[in-house]
């Protein structure tokens, strides 16, 4: 049998590999092969850890808990847009010159598309 750190690692990666999604609790101990007392007490440690956040679902008739990430990991695509990438003017912005990321038109542009699509996307949950 796993120890517990093996599984709270396990779970933690898996919760987190869901994303804004979540998953239910049942769900996950049933991926992980373990009891669901063993899974609550996992789910709870990892809450106060803060790493998790739990809320209550009903769910065929029976409440549980869809557990959420409180950090998505980041990838490459978070950026990959970033106008700065392919800026003919990188190599003079700074920001103590007058080209800088604090009056760049196309990095403020990019900042708020991305606020903007973000929120909706977090604005759901």
């Amino acid at each position: 049998m796993p120890k517990r750190n093996d599984l709270e690692q396990k779970a933690l990666q898996y919760i987190m590999n869901t994303g804004f999604e979540g998953v239910l609790q049942s769900e996950l101990w049933r991926k992980l092969g373990a009891s669901s007392r063993e899974g609550s007490r996992i789910a709870l440690k990892l809450e106060e850890k803060n790493l998790i956040r739990r809320e209550r679902e009903l769910r065929d008739g029976r409440w549980t808990y869809r557990l959420y990430p409180k950090r998505i990991p980041s990838s490459i695509d978070s950026i990959a847009d970033v106008p700065c990438l392919k800026c003919s003017d990188n190599t003079r912005c700074d920001s103590s010159s007058a080209i800088s990321p604090q009056n760049c038109e196309k990095l403020t542009e990019w900042l708020l598309s991305t606020a903007k699509n973000e929120s909706g996307i977090l604005g759901d949950s």
